[in-house]
């Protein structure tokens, strides 16, 4: 784990599990920085974070107005990171969701040559714990449509546990992504696989938030559906 590796975690009302977070990913990967992307949350979550930050210099926390987005947090703190020269990112819910025992598995594919890579629910190994009948239907249900109009053999489209290298990052342009939301993700790895970049998946099993509410809504599931058509128009037309 020598190379030099920035998590990213953006924040909206997290204030109960981030300093859990935090504790997790500094006791698994000491040697990363992480990065707080907190967009204004009411609950005092930025505090928290600045907090931590004061007593840990690999720590540290980008304060945004309001909520812009997630896609926007990634990009906007990816952009930074490449400019402070890290050499991997990684993405990571604050919510507990996103275990990180699996991060040396995320380590090891990077080191094996990925450029991206995925942690997968939906590969032998991984799966989902604390979902009822119709976040699984969505979840599995948007990877595998948006799969079929896009052509991509990645099996979790939608995932946010991930990790990328500055080749990736820098390969993808981020100035280029356009999505926001839940879109975000099938965008990121769309653009990578389009643009040569090695994806690679491993098996997480992710499970579910137990304190806060969770972002996700049937409306950012519709708008993510229609951005697969305009990805695949940008990709036809030479766009991507």
């Amino acid at each position: 784990m020598s190379a030099k590796t920035l998590i990213v975690t953006p924040t909206y009302n997290e204030k109960t599990n981030l300093p859990r977070f935090i504790s997790a990913v500094r006791g698994a990967f000491p040697e990363a920085h992480i990065l707080v992307v907190d967009d204004n949350s009411p609950d005092g979550t930025g505090k928290i974070a600045d907090d931590i930050a004061a007593k840990d210099p690999n720590v540290r926390v980008m304060h945004r107005p309001g909520k812009l987005g997630l896609g926007t947090a990634y990009t906007q703190a990816f952009e930074k990171g490449l400019g402070e020269d890290y050499d991997r990112f990684f993405e990571m819910d604050a919510d507990l969701s996103h275990d990180v025992r699996y991060l040396p598995d995320f380590v090891r594919a990077l080191d094996d040559g990925a450029d991206v890579v995925i942690g997968s629910r939906n590969i032998p190994g991984g799966g989902v714990e604390g979902w009822g009948m119709h976040r699984h239907v969505i979840s599995k249900g948007g990877s595998l449509y948006s799969r079929t109009i896009l052509g991509l053999p990645v099996k979790d489209l939608t995932s946010g546990y991930k990790a990328f290298t500055r080749r990736a990052l820098e390969t993808i342009d981020l100035g280029t992504v356009k999505s926001n939301g839940y879109s975000f993700q099938i965008e990121m790895t769309y653009r990578a696989v389009k643009r040569g970049m090695k994806v690679t998946e491993v098996p997480i099993v992710f499970v579910d938030r137990t304190e806060g509410k969770s972002k996700m809504s049937r409306r950012i599931f519709v708008e993510a559906m229609g951005v697969v058509w305009r990805l695949r128009a940008d990709s036809l037309r030479g766009a991507i």
